[in-house]
C-alpha cells in the first residue's frame, strides 16, 4: 500500500510543487498586478492606513458574519503557521540566503493575487437560510465563470486536503515540538489540542473569528519581539545578512569538492515554493475566510488580503530569515525544525522555548483556520448537513496526527493542497476583468460607504 501511494502521489507532488505550477502561481500574481495597474503598490499606504490602523474599529457596514479584522485574523490563523518558521529555515538550507529574495518576490506579487481572491470571495458569496455567509473559490468559479463542475472539484480537493495539511501534520508539529522541548507526551498534546479545537469550532465561524482576533495578534507580536531581540544582539551582522540575500539570489555556484552547491534556479524554486506555501496566495484557501467579512464593497476586503500577505511573509518570514542569517548558524545545521530554535538560543537564554511555544501556537491557529476551510468545502460538495460530520471526523484526527509518523500523509496532503491551486488560478485568470472593474469602482471613492450592494453588483454583469 505504501509503495502504491508513493507511486500515485509522488508524480503529482513533483508537478504541483514543481517549477511549472510555481511559475504559474507567480505569473498569476504578475498578471493581476499589471491587470489592476499596480494598485496594490500604488495604494499601499492607503491600504495600511485602512487595515493596520483600523484593526480595533467596531463599526462596519454590509453583510457578513465577521468584522474585516476577524476575517483577516482567521485567514492569518491558517497562513501564519509552521511555514513561517520551519518553511523559511528549510528554504535557506536548501536554496541558500538567495531563497529569501525569491520569497519576497513571490510575496510582493502574491499581494495582488490575495487581493483578487478576497475581492472575488466577497463579490460572489452566498447567504444560506441560517444566515451563514459562505464563499471562496468554489463560489466565484461556479457563479463567476459558470463552471460548477470546477467549483465542485476545488471543494472536493479542499475537503480532503484540510484533513492533512491543516490538521494531522500541524498536530504532529505541535506534539513533536512540545515533546522535544518540554518532554510532554505526544498523546497528551494531541488530546489537549483536540479539546481546544473542538470547543472553538463547534461555535462556528463567529467563535473561530473571535478566538483568532485575540490569539493571532498575541502570538505574532510574541514571536516578532523575540526575533527583534535576537537581531538587536546580532545587529553587526545584519548588513552581511542582507547582502548575502541579494548576492546569492543571482549567484550561480556549482557543487564541487564535496561541498553542496546551489544555483540561482535552486534558490528561486525553494524561495518561491516556501513563500507560496506560507502565505497561500493563489492556493484558494484564505478567500473562504475573507468571504465571511462584513464589507460594503468587495474591494474593501481586498485591502485586507494585501495586508495578509505583507504581514505573513514580508514581516514574519523576514524576521525568521534574518535571525537565521545574522546568527550564522545555518551552515552548521541540516535540520530545518531545530535550526530556528538554535538561532534564537544564540540570542538569549530561553530562546528555544520561545520558538517552541511560537511554533505550537502557530500550528494550533492553523488547525482552527483550516477546520473552517474544510467544513466550508465539505458543505459545498456534500451538502449543508455534512458540516457536523466533517467536524466529528476532523477533531479525532488531531489526536491521530499527534502520535503517528506522517511521511505519507505529508506527501498526500501537500499534493492535494497544491492541486487546489489549479482550479483557483483558472478562476482568477478568468475573472481578472471583474477584479479590475471592482477595484476601479472602489478606488474612485474609497472613503464612501456603499449602503446598497446594487452600487457595485452591476460591475459583475458588465
Amino acid at each position: 500500500m505504501e509503495n502504491l501511494i508513493k507511486t500515485i502521489f509522488t508524480p503529482i507532488y513533483n508537478v504541483v510543487w514543481g517549477m511549472p505550477v510555481l511559475v504559474l502561481l507567480v505569473g498569476c500574481g504578475i498578471y493581476l498586478t499589471v491587470k489592476t495597474r499596480f494598485i496594490a503598490f500604488r495604494k499601499f499606504p492607503f491600504i495600511v492606513k485602512n487595515t493596520l490602523f483600523k484593526i480595533f474599529e467596531k463599526e462596519h457596514h454590509g453583510e457578513g458574519n465577521l468584522s474585516p479584522f476577524q476575517a483577516l485574523a482567521t485567514a492569518l490563523a491558517a497562513t501564519v503557521g509552521t511555514g513561517n518558521i520551519v518553511g523559511v529555515s528549510g528554504a535557506i538550507l536548501l536554496g541558500g540566503p538567495g531563497a529569501v529574495f525569491w520569497m519576497w518576490v513571490a510575496a510582493l506579487f502574491g499581494m495582488s493575487t490575495k487581493m483578487a481572491e478576497a475581492t472575488l470571495a466577497v463579490a460572489y458569496r452566498d447567504v444560506d437560510s441560517d444566515g451563514r455567509v459562505a464563499g471562496g473559490p468554489m463560489f466565484y468559479i461556479s457563479k463567476g465563470l459558470n463552471w460548477r463542475w470546477l467549483g465542485k472539484t476545488f471543494a472536493f480537493l479542499g475537503t480532503f486536503a484540510t484533513l492533512g495539511i491543516g490538521n494531522t501534520v500541524q498536530a504532529n508539529a505541535i506534539s513533536e515540538t512540545l515533546y522535544l522541548t518540554f518532554r510532554i507526551p505526544k498523546l497528551a498534546s494531541g488530546i489537549v489540542v483536540a479539546v481546544i479545537v473542538f470547543a472553538v469550532i463547534i461555535g462556528g465561524i463567529k467563535r473561530i473569528g473571535s478566538f483568532a482576533e485575540k490569539l493571532v495578534p498575541f502570538m505574532s507580536v510574541f514571536y516578532i519581539l523575540g526575533g527583534i531581540i535576537v537581531l538587536i544582539l546580532h545587529r553587526e551582522n545584519l548588513g552581511v545578512a542582507f547582502a548575502s540575500i541579494f548576492k546569492e539570489a543571482f549567484n550561480i555556484r556549482s557543487a564541487g569538492g564535496g561541498v553542496a552547491g546551489y544555483t540561482m534556479l535552486v534558490a528561486m524554486r525553494n524561495g518561491v515554493a516556501r513563500g507560496v506555501f506560507t502565505n497561500e496566495a493563489g492556493l484558494g484557501s484564505s478567500p473562504i475566510a475573507h468571504a465571511a467579512a462584513t464589507s460594503d464593497h468587495p474591494s474593501r476586503q481586498g485591502m485586507w488580503g494585501v495586508f495578509e500577505v505583507f504581514m505573513d511573509t514580508i514581516v514574519v518570514c523576514t524576521i525568521t530569515a534574518l535571525v537565521i542569517l545574522s546568527t550564522g548558524l545555518w551552515e552548521q545545521h541540516e535540520n530545518a525544525a531545530s535550526l530556528v530554535a538554535y538561532c534564537f538560543s544564540e540570542g538569549f537564554a530561553g530562546g528555544r522555548y520561545l520558538v517552541s511555544i511560537g511554533l505550537a501556537l502557530f500550528a494550533l491557529t492553523t488547525i482552527l483556520g483550516w477546520a473552517y476551510y474544510g467544513e466550508s468545502c465539505c458543505r459545498y460538495f456534500f451538502g449543508q448537513k455534512s458540516g457536523i460530520i466533517y467536524k466529528l471526523i476532523f477533531v479525532p484526527l488531531i489526536v491521530v496526527g499527534a502520535v503517528i509518523k506522517l511521511d505519507l500523509i505529508w506527501l498526500i496532503a501537500d499534493s492535494l493542497n497544491g492541486l487546489m491551486a489549479i482550479p483557483n488560478l483558472i478562476g482568477l485568470f478568468g475573472l481578472s476583468g471583474v477584479v479590475y472593474r471592482l477595484q476601479k469602482d472602489f478606488y474612485a471613492d474609497p472613503l464612501r460607504i456603499r449602503k446598497d450592494n446594487a452600487e457595485w453588483e452591476q460591475v459583475l454583469s458588465k
